[in-house]
């Protein structure tokens, strides 16, 4: 007998998935949309399970409360929802957020690891309106922002946080639309 259990959060975010290429053998439409910047109404479905022993369950007759999924609702609200995830070597980066504009680290919380990188606030403090949502709108990454590598990435993020209840991400759905989605799973 083993145990995996999971939850599921939505959201709203944006991203632009700057290297995408298509074959036109299995599409009649090269257009890559995805290159455009765009948003998706998302999904991720996070499976746990115990780190190091799925046939266990802790003490108290769980893999984990479900309630120690609290931060990830609010770090996702925080970070991605209604946020344009981009990866910051993407060649229109410094057309869009610039080079010179000054990051801060996101960390997980309650750890030094870090997810990605915000604008620094001070630097968007001081401008008006429509600049000012610009800036706050971006969540920076170092990578394409594609559904797989985000729902790498979330697992990781997840995995960190989860290590020291003896939890670990078993696999991760990233659904970008109701009709696709990418799974991770956690080897």
């Amino acid at each position: 007998m083993s145990w995996i259990i999971d939850k599921t959060f939505e959201f709203c975010y944006g991203h632009r998935v700057w290297t995408q290429m298509l074959h036109g053998e299995y599409a009649d439409d090269l257009k890559c949309a995805c290159r455009h910047l765009h948003g998706h109404e998302g999904k991720v479905q996070v499976y746990l399970t115990n780190s190091t022993d799925s046939n266990k369950l802790d003490t108290t007759g769980m893999v984990t409360d479900f309630r120690h999924l609290e931060w990830l609702k609010k770090w996702i609200n925080k970070y991605i929802d209604h946020q344009f995830v981009i990866d910051r070597n993407d060649p229109l980066y410094d057309r869009l957020v610039g080079n010179d504009t000054p990051l801060v680290p996101v960390p997980v919380p309650g750890t030094d690891y870090i997810a990605g990188w915000h604008i620094d606030p001070t630097y968007y403090a001081t401008l008006d309106g429509h600049e000012y949502e610009m800036f706050e709108g971006f969540m920076v990454v170092d990578f394409v922002p594609t559904s797989e590598n985000l729902s790498a990435w979330l697992a990781k993020l997840v995995d960190v946080k989860m290590e020291p209840l003896g939890v670990k991400v078993h696999h991760l759905d990233w659904w970008e639309t109701p009709k696709s989605r990418s799974v991770y799973y956690n080897d």
